[in-house]
């Protein structure tokens, strides 16, 4: 025992010299350390420096500029035995291995300051025992060489407070506006409370979890007599109010949301943290396009693109853009103050509304094989069980109408019967492919309108988008090319994993076929069009607000993507009230779209989408099939920028009739739409310069055949021209929300809710709100002669999905809802969706 004993403590004393001689080796090799970092660099895709991560930000302080009380702070949230020990806390290390032996893990980090300063200068934050043995020797180095109060310096000009601020004095700047000597005890103690997780902690990004971090530093001061009761329960009771506007001198202001998220990517790709990522002296190479991220930053600053708030919270939006050939993220932003907030609005999720439609209710029912843009879907008022969604259009319920028309439309009746039709877990399925896995509460019809428990953010959007735009293959989002180090060795190359192909090629281009419509004439996307191939989506959801009666909203979107990039709109507010909600619709965020996007792709070389497979040609008709249509004629109504057919009805019950169309650059025809009307159809999905030919067959519901073609025709649409962008403060004849719709009309819409105004060449319409139907209107010629009178068309608003209560009951039955209306100046067509989530009082209405 006594031989044991002794080869023990012989064993013991080599141990801790073999850890002496450890750190001295270690901090003799790296003195430049303790003196100097160097900062990271972030690039851009044409390899120009956008971002030094932290040098400029860090200002160091005096141990005589700390007040004793500052100090006291840290010593009792980090190391309450900091004078006492050497280096190393044996009996912080004790405590700290019976709880990880509790744990089961390497919970507890028994870190003294010291260790934590070795570790912010030498090491990285992993927790194994090689590391913690390391630190610990450079800890005891640091105790040998430097005194308590230069140890204690060094740690809080090092440590970082969140925000890229590094050192105590710059952040009571940061943060209050303070000089270290004027700094409260509820300040110190929020200092204090920041660096155990500078991104959670800190009180500009989050006021209540700061103050909650603060509360427990002050409990720990005075638990060990820094202070008094009474100044604890005063120091709590303080509420933070942030400072104005505060300028470091620094550079990271430039493209800050996404050098920002190019950080976190970082330190996921390298196992770093923020402070080692930031401070190791990286080149950091992204695939950011600076005119692309430029050209958002601009529109974000122009008020002009946003309404006006009743108060200091303003309406707030969030936009991000992709290449869908590989995932690379161009640009994005995450607010209009995210220099401020800090809040990366890409990346919380909202409720998508209409813009879902996609997702889980279209893709999913083309991916079956079963149905194509042409298949017909039925638009009626019905109720599956207490769930009774309705449409928003102008003209409600019209029974069999086409996919196409459906999506462009955007009704809601349809959608939700086509959902039902391939069932929920389909479209639950199709979502989870395509990177937003639904919650176990969202098994249920509202899907359809995009009624979810928890929403989706910008950035799922986009992804899921590009999927549709990338050949039904999957898309891996990223900023991250490569990173070196400052040996200029590269220490990270992104390296793209597989593709899967998530749905059919077909599948992702009869989507795109179907959002190419939406943003075409007659569709509710039609203000986000650019100069180059567009396919997208809107989407809008109301206000949600029990006992609020309102056409108001609370988030409006587009997502959409040209060949080359997807991007992704969202705009609301960061919380939503009574005071607080959209007055526009998604109309307002596909001009928002549209605006970034012409500009931000102005360098980028144009391409075209593929062209879909065409569908089956009709089979030959049996013998007791419909009779044959006759008489089919046609002519292009310039003033409502639509086809209208007619034709003699054929004789028998039930019969419908099918329209067969292709343009000029198609080989084959396909099924346009459908129309329930005995001998007329209009076809509102027709572009300026095209020629179309057209058929129409009779179908027999009752026996399922279908009749022989009719005769052809030809119809030529003229070329007229468009302004490319209206006047500012000038509807563009377009509007959704509260805004009064005339295509080619210097038209008024005139609701029950408010007045909008649509400039063109003539017309006049008015909507009521609520129902979509109109007044008559009047409306002057450019030439000052005629006068056109017309249905106004539409209701207040636009395709919009009422939005769950702060603590939704997703199993409950969504109500019913108003949506979407674009008035027509001369026809008085509109469009829309609306869509009734979860726990919406039934005679809500929607715009």
């Amino acid at each position: 025992m006594f031989f044991a004993g002794a080869l023990a403590v012989v064993a013991g004393i080599v141990g801790y010299l073999l850890v002496i001689l450890n750190g001295e080796r270690i901090l003799a090799a790296n003195k430049d350390v303790l003196s100097l970092t160097e900062a990271s660099v972030v690039y851009d895709s044409s390899n120009n420096k956008i971002a030094s991560l932290a040098s400029v930000n860090r200002q160091n302080a005096e141990f005589s500029e700390l007040p004793e009380l500052l100090r006291d702070a840290f010593i009792a949230t980090e190391d309450k035995r900091f004078e006492e020990h050497s280096g190393i806390d044996m009996l912080g290390i004790g405590r700290a291995l019976v709880k990880d032996v509790i744990a089961r893990s390497a919970k507890e980090g028994a870190s003294t300051i010291t260790q934590q300063l070795a570790r912010n200068l030498f090491l990285n934050q992993d927790k194994t025992f090689f590391r913690k043995a390391t630190e610990a020797s450079i800890a005891v180095a640091l105790e040998n060489q430097m005194t308590k109060d230069e140890i204690l310096t060094m740690y809080l000009n090092r440590i970082y407070f969140g925000n890229g601020i590094y050192g105590v004095k710059l952040a009571a700047k940061y943060y209050f506006n303070s000089s270290l000597e004027d700094l409260k005890l509820w300040q110190m103690a929020t200092l204090a409370a920041i660096p155990k997780a500078p991104s959670y902690y800190n009180p500009k990004d989050d006021i209540e979890r700061s103050t909650q971090r603060r509360a427990v530093v002050l409990t720990l001061m005075n638990d060990q007599g820094y202070i008094t009761q009474e100044e604890e329960d005063q120091a709590k009771a303080v509420v933070y109010k942030p400072p104005g506007e505060f300028n470091s001198g620094s550079d990271r202001n430039k493209f800050l949301t996404y050098v920002d998220f190019a950080v976190k990517e970082a330190m996921q790709v390298m196992d770093m943290s923020e402070d080692e990522i930031r401070l190791g002296g990286y080149k950091i190479y992204t695939s950011l396009n600076a005119t692309a991220q430029q050209t958002i930053e601009d529109e974000f600053d122009d008020d002009s693109n946003f309404e006006k708030s009743p108060d200091e919270q303003k309406q707030q939006a969030a936009m991000v853009i992709m290449d869908h050939s590989d995932g690379s993220i161009k640009a994005m932003i995450g607010g209009r103050d995210y220099v401020r907030k800090g809040l990366n609005r890409v990346t919380v999720p909202r409720q998508p509304g209409s813009s879902f439609k996609p997702i889980t209710v279209y893709g999913p029912a083309l991916e079956t094989g079963d149905y194509t843009p042409g298949s017909t879907l039925r638009d009626d008022k019905k109720c599956y069980g207490s769930y009774c969604p309705t449409d928003s259009n102008k003209n409600k319920y019209i029974g069999p109408v086409s996919m196409s028309q459906s999506i462009m439309e955007s009704r809601n009746a349809s959608a939700v019967w086509l959902l039902n039709e391939i069932g929920v877990s389909k479209g639950v399925s199709f979502s989870g492919k395509l990177g937003m896995p639904l919650d176990k509460d969202d098994r249920n019809l509202a899907i359809a309108l995009g009624g979810l428990s928890h929403g989706v953010t910008p950035l799922q959007m986009a992804t899921a988008y590009s999927a549709f735009a990338n050949d039904g293959k999957s898309v891996d989002a990223h900023t991250i090319v490569k990173i070196v180090d400052h040996s200029q060795e590269t220490r990270y190359q992104y390296a793209a994993a597989k593709p899967k192909q998530l749905m059919k090629e077909q599948t992702a281009a009869y989507m795109t076929e179907l959002l190419q419509g939406v943003v075409g004439p007659g569709g509710t996307g039609r203000g986000a069009a650019i100069d180059r191939p567009l396919a997208g989506k809107t989407g809008t959801t109301q206000h949600g607000i029990s006992g609020l009666k309102s056409s108001y909203n609370r988030d409006a979107w587009f997502v959409g993507y040209t060949p080359e990039w997807t991007a992704a709109v969202w705009m609301g507010y960061d919380k939503t009230d009574k005071e607080h909600l959209l007055k526009k619709s998604s109309s307002a965020a596909a001009a928002l779209f549209s605006k970034v996007m012409s500009k931000a792709m102005k360098d980028v070389p144009k391409g075209s989408f593929g062209k879909a497979p065409s569908e089956p040609t009709p089979t030959p008709p049996a013998s007791d099939a419909p009779d044959q249509v006759k008489n089919l004629t046609g002519s292009y109504d310039p003033n409502q920028m639509l086809v209208s057919l007619r034709w003699t009805p054929v004789e028998g019950d039930g019969i419908s009739y099918r329209i067969y169309r292709k343009d000029s650059s198609q080989a084959e025809f396909s099924r346009a739409l459908d129309s329930a009307a005995a001998g007329s159809a209009d076809d509102m999905n027709v572009a300026p310069g095209m020629s179309y030919e057209y058929y129409v067959t009779a179908y027999d519901s009752k026996s399922g055949l279908e009749g022989p073609p009719s005769a052809r025709i030809a119809i030529e649409i003229p070329t007229v021209e468009i302004s490319p962008s209206p006047t500012p403060g000038w509807n563009d004849g377009s509007g959704e929300g509260n805004e009064g719709n005339g295509n080619n009309g210097n038209g008024n819409g005139n609701g029950n809710n408010g007045n909008g105004n649509g400039h063109g060449n003539n017309g006049n319409g008015n909507g009521n709100n609520g129902n979509g139907s109109g007044n008559n209107g009047n409306g002057n010629g450019n030439n000052g002669s005629g006068n056109g009178n017309g249905q106004g068309g539409g209701q207040q608003g636009g395709e919009s999905t009422s939005q769950p209560t702060p603590t939704p009951t997703p199993t409950s039955t969504p109500a019913d809802a108003g949506g979407t209306g674009s008035g027509d100046g001369t026809s008085g067509t509109s469009s829309g969706d609306a869509a009734a989530l979860p726990s919406v009082p039934a005679e809500s209405t929607g715009p």
